[in-house]
């Protein structure tokens, strides 16, 4: 009998010298807390998390010194979860925190406030604390409250998402044609595209095909990139419209009388297309919606260029019938000023 004890005794020893101390153990099964209310103009959120499990995430023996740091915590937080407002992602900034015991463990207590322009009718929250870095078994009872109404989940490695409220269909073209609008009138690059065209463009209905060709292009590329059928590298992108502008740059001072041409600006409104695309493939589309909030967007772009060249080309017009001499350098001098934006660009965005 002691014959036979004596080696199974010998191998539970190996495996306990094998197995992991409590000190080093992740906690397994750890739990979080979630309690978010929605104000006019803030978010309040008060997040309770497994003091040991987050030490493990930020990679620390323990997070109690960690939390004085704010700043880890606060950038571990904001891409491990995600709260989209009306499908526009915001992120949070550590209020203060705090060490509390629940269920005779230690809980860091984290408080974030999220800045909102306004009251939200729709919130999503994405949740992935822990579940892909240190514990696949974590959960969160969470609790959102908005407008009265109030929605429950538990999150967990096969249930991440949790939302409330609906985007009414007012609402939800407003947002994407002013956000369309925002993005033209923001987007340097765009602008300084559409000038250079301008100063090749000879009457209203040579101006009349490059704007239409442009937007039919860039249209078609938008809806490709944001249904996800085709997909293109950010740098090589940004790049490509960089050189779009140093082309075209280049034609209005090397050849004044050049007359720009629609396939012309068709080729380049391609690529401008999956520029227009970049922020929308950082919001969370809703998808039942997508078509719609789609050609919102692309309706405030194409609002945006019409003032442009409402605007511009008048100016180009009067510049042309001016017979002063110094007058004549205003063109090449501002396609060489275009040109080296461009150059700075493409340098920034290539290399």
């Amino acid at each position: 009998m002691k014959k036979l004890w004596l080696p199974i005794l010998f191998f539970l020893l190996a495996f306990s010298s094998v197995l992991p101390t409590p000190s080093s153990a992740h906690t397994n099964n750890s739990e979080g807390f979630s309690s978010i209310e929605v104000k006019e103009k803030s978010l309040d959120y008060e997040l309770k998390l497994d003091l040991e499990e987050l030490g493990h995430a930020l990679n620390k023996t323990t997070a109690e010194k960690e939390l004085i740091n704010n700043k880890i915590v606060e950038q571990y937080i904001n891409t491990h979860i995600k709260l989209y407002a009306d499908s526009q992602l915001i992120e949070g900034s550590v209020e203060k925190t705090d060490i509390e015991t629940i269920k005779e463990r230690p809980f860091a207590v984290i408080n974030l406030a999220y800045n909102i322009e306004h009251k939200p009718e729709k919130l999503v929250m994405e949740y992935n604390m822990f579940m892909d870095d240190s514990d696949p078994s974590h959960a969160n009872f969470a609790t959102i409250k908005m407008d009265g109404k109030q929605q429950e989940k538990i999150l967990t490695f096969e249930s991440r998402e949790l939302e409330i409220g609906e985007v009414s269909l007012l609402q939800n073209v407003k947002q994407f044609v002013v956000l369309g609008l925002e993005h033209i009138f923001t987007g340097y690059d765009h602008i300084l595209f559409i000038i250079s065209l301008l100063f090749g463009a000879k009457t209203f209905r040579h101006i009349l095909s490059l704007v239409t060709a442009f937007t039919i292009a860039h249209s078609i590329t938008l809806a490709l990139a944001t249904f996800d059928i085709v997909q293109l590298p950010s740098r090589f992108v940004e790049s490509a419209i960089a050189l779009s502008i140093i082309y075209v740059a280049l034609m209005n001072i090397f050849n004044k009388d050049s007359k720009h041409q629609p396939w012309l600006a068709f080729a380049f409104g391609l690529i401008h297309g999956f520029g227009f695309a970049g922020i929308l493939s950082e919001m969370r589309l809703d998808t039942n919606h997508m078509a719609r909030s789609l050609l919102s967007f692309n309706i405030g772009i194409e609002i945006g260029q019409l003032i442009i060249v409402s605007l511009v080309y008048p100016l180009i017009l009067w510049i042309k019938k001016l017979t002063l001499k110094p007058i004549k350098w205003v063109i090449p001098g501002t396609s060489a000023a275009i040109l080296a934006f461009g150059l700075v660009w493409f340098i920034e965005r290539a290399f």
